[in-house]
């Protein structure tokens, strides 16, 4: 019954994100009192012994769960671009595509040639086409956080700031979001 408990709560410290052998002993202390008071046969090696039992089971336990978690995760994600008839190659570039969108603020087309660059992902065009027309991003927004930037770091005017948005050197946005965004920059 201590070893059944012990191994219950070490678990719901496990995924809470807490150390599972954090205060054991206080807590194996109290127990062993408990079960001194009622059956006053409990000694302290036994104590030790249930302890150590404990933490090997517990630890075990975790570190299966955590991989079974981790492998389901990845097995529903894979399972359902599968179904879709993706690729992983055309799997990888839409990751790669949503972090380029999500924390450079890239336009469609500089999303595009950075997943085709040698320099960038090296993605197949095929892979590239497949990402950047299944992403789901905001270019307005793209935009208007790429305007930010160059009127923050560059103290670009307006006029600059559009012309380096739809560049093909620059930003490749399309007129209408670049409009967007200098229209929005504050």
């Amino acid at each position: 019954m201590l070893t059944g408990t012990l191994v219950a709560s070490s678990l719901l410290l496990a995924a809470c994100g807490r150390d599972p052998t954090e205060n054991q002993e206080e807590k194996t202390t109290e127990e062993a009192t408990t079960e001194e008071a009622t059956t006053e046969e409990v000694t302290t090696e036994e104590v030790t012994t249930e302890e150590v039992t404990t933490e090997e089971v517990t630890t075990e336990e975790v570190t299966t769960e955590e991989a079974t978690t981790e492998e389901a995760t990845t097995e529903e994600v894979t399972n359902r671009e599968t179904q879709e008839g993706a690729t992983r190659e055309q799997v990888s570039a839409l990751s790669q595509a949503e972090s380029y969108s999500e924390m450079m603020h890239m336009s469609k087309a500089g999303i595009y040639d950075q997943l085709v660059s040698e320099y960038g992902g090296q993605f197949p065009a095929e892979a590239a086409q497949y990402a950047v027309d299944n992403l789901k991003a905001d270019y307005k927004k793209n935009a208007l956080e790429s305007a930010k930037q160059y009127a923050e770091t560059m103290n670009m005017s307006t006029n600059a700031i559009y012309d380096q948005l739809i560049s093909e050197y620059g930003g490749q946005f399309t007129p209408e979001e670049a409009q967007y965004a200098v229209d929005n920059l504050k």
